[in-house]
């Protein structure tokens, strides 16, 4: 059960505290706990609820609206609006199958079915990562436990991690990408994804993964001639967590490369939330 501050609910909806404050009073959207000395804190059960209800709100269903709908209607509003069909939908929906029933050998087959005839890169963004948009629609609508998400995010890092190998390392060192994740951050598919990106583009990578601490960090790039470091942030950080990852790389001449919504405006550092945008980043 986890335990979430207004700020995290902030960091995770991009919706301003003062306006959950509204809702939550108003309309009574959302029921935090309280402490002893009255701070709000808030379930799984409120995160979900309020994903649900900026989705909704983002889709202009008004919020007096939303307020009168039980929570089944919500979560049935939602899935209408995140699940419409396209281009590769049924191969998302079968790979979903494949999720519900925790079935390897039919993930693994369809998955190399894929790669076959649209190639690996396609396959991760125009199957594998609506996948993992439609996981997050399940998980808010209580369809999938995490044991669900789990199955199916280390079936793809195991693919993941075997393209990867695949490729041959460059030559020369000319312009090396140190990747991490910071502290308290374990979500590394995206991550793994830039490393397949950046290597199949020729360039030299040190993978450090998941939950790498500064200090660690610092002496990564103390050793190496490092050009440019890339992390991606799914989790909520505070300001002052990111912006030491960042002065740390400053310090050292480097470039600062990130992804997904930073805590704090970072100065001079570039923002890779697109397959586009690496790819100017990589010529």
């Amino acid at each position: 059960m986890g335990k979430y501050s207004i700020k995290d609910l902030e960091k995770l909806s991009r919706i301003k505290a003062h306006t959950i404050r509204i809702w939550e009073k108003r309309y009574n959207l959302i029921s935090p706990q309280r402490s002893d000395t009255n701070i709000r804190s808030y379930g799984d059960n409120e995160v979900k609820r309020l994903l649900n209800v900026s989705i909704l709100n983002n889709n202009g269903v008004k919020i007096s609206h939303i307020a009168d709908f039980t929570d089944t209607q919500v979560k049935d509003k939602v899935k209408d609006i995140l699940t419409a069909s396209g281009e590769f939908e049924n191969h998302v929906q079968y790979l979903i199958g494949a999720m519900m029933n925790l079935d390897e050998e039919k993930f693994i087959a369809e998955f190399n079915s894929f790669t076959e005839l649209f190639g690996f890169e396609k396959t991760m963004l125009q199957i594998i990562y609506p996948l993992l948009d439609r996981i997050g629609v399940l998980w808010l609508t209580d369809q999938i436990t995490p044991a669900h998400e789990h199955f199916i995010s280390n079936l793809i890092r195991q693919k993941l991690l075997a393209e990867i190998n695949n490729i041959p390392s460059p030559p020369n060192r000319d312009d090396i990408w140190v990747l991490y994740l910071p502290e308290h951050e374990s979500h590394e598919l995206a991550l793994l994804f830039a490393y397949y990106f950046l290597k199949n583009n020729g360039k030299t990578v040190f993978y450090l993964g998941q939950n790498v601490p500064v200090e660690s960090l610092g002496n990564v790039i103390e050793e190496i001639n490092c050009a440019k470091t890339f992390s991606t942030w799914t989790s909520p950080s505070e300001p002052e967590v990111i912006t030491a990852y960042y002065k740390l790389a400053v310090s050292h001449g480097i470039k600062f490369y990130y992804s997904g919504q930073s805590p704090v405006e970072l100065e001079d550092a570039i923002i890779l939330n697109s397959l586009e945008a690496f790819k100017e980043a990589v010529k």
